[in-house]
């Protein structure tokens, strides 16, 4: 099995350093990146397993999908970035252990299987850091599929979405209602 971890040894690039870099470089481009930017690392059929809870556009394939969900996340979080702490590749799968920051801005709202709003967490302001792995699977230099592992409930505490206050369950009530109309 063939494994690297990030970091600089002094060695000639090698395919893993390659595949590894390409997938650091998506993640980055998901904070900041333009459409065009992500045609650039993303597979024309890429799929992201995440976006069953994203809204109705990030559920496609290829760039436009992954730049869906990088503005779905946009416009609920400022400043959004993400450390990469390690990173491993083995075949055509690269993981990356991260940490994912940003400060909640906008109402961050997730979809039911059939891309309804589900839920729709008012902003409060409140800055956040919690780690992920994000898995991604490399085919032709491009990443064709990606899903993760993240700590959604220590990123709800931080945000102070759990445990709700009676104050913040109503304005959950009206962001979801507002989501709604606007989704509508």
């Amino acid at each position: 099995m063939d494994t690297t971890t990030r970091g600089s040894t002094g060695r000639p690039a090698t395919a893993n350093d390659e595949a590894i870099a390409l997938c650091v470089r998506a993640m980055q481009l998901m904070g900041t990146g333009s459409l065009a930017d992500l045609r650039t690392v993303i597979h024309p059929d890429a799929t992201n397993r995440e976006g069953k809870d994203e809204p109705a556009a990030c559920r496609g394939r290829g760039a436009e999908a992954f730049y869906a969900t990088a503005l779905w996340l946009r416009a609920a979080y400022s400043d959004l970035r993400w450390e990469i702490h390690d990173a491993v590749h083995a075949g055509d799968l690269v993981v990356l252990h991260t940490s994912m920051a940003g400060r909640q801005t906008g109402p961050f709202v997730t979809y039911d299987e059939r891309a309804a709003v589900k839920q729709a967490m008012p902003p409060n302001g409140n800055t956040f850091s919690v780690t992920q792995s994000h898995w991604f699977r490399v085919v032709d230099g491009k990443v064709a599929e990606h899903w993760a592992n993240r700590d959604d409930l220590g990123m709800a505490e931080q945000l102070g979405w759990v445990p709700p206050t009676p104050k913040y369950l109503v304005r959950m009530a009206l962001a979801k209602r507002r989501a709604t109309r606007a989704a509508g």
